[in-house]
């Protein structure tokens, strides 16, 4: 039976595309929209998660994650 896991997208604009991050994994991809960036985020963890081994998913998970608003710059 497959586990079932939640993890954060953290998506943000650059230049003309969308950047997508999963901070628990360390795990980056990008697109052309904000669906596309998710989309390709979803695939990459998927992707890690059939190859990764049991001590590689355990030295890159990270289990507390805290997301704030982006602090102004002085």
């Amino acid at each position: 039976m497959k586990q079932l896991r939640q993890f954060t997208a953290i998506i943000e604009r650059e230049d003309d595309g969308f950047v997508a991050l999963c901070p628990e994994l360390d795990i980056a991809s990008q697109g052309d929209t904000v669906e596309e960036a998710r989309h390709n985020l979803t695939e990459a963890i998927e992707l890690f998660l059939e190859v990764a081994s049991a001590a590689e998913l355990e030295t890159r998970l990270h289990s507390e994650i805290f997301v704030t608003p982006r602090l102004p710059r002085p």
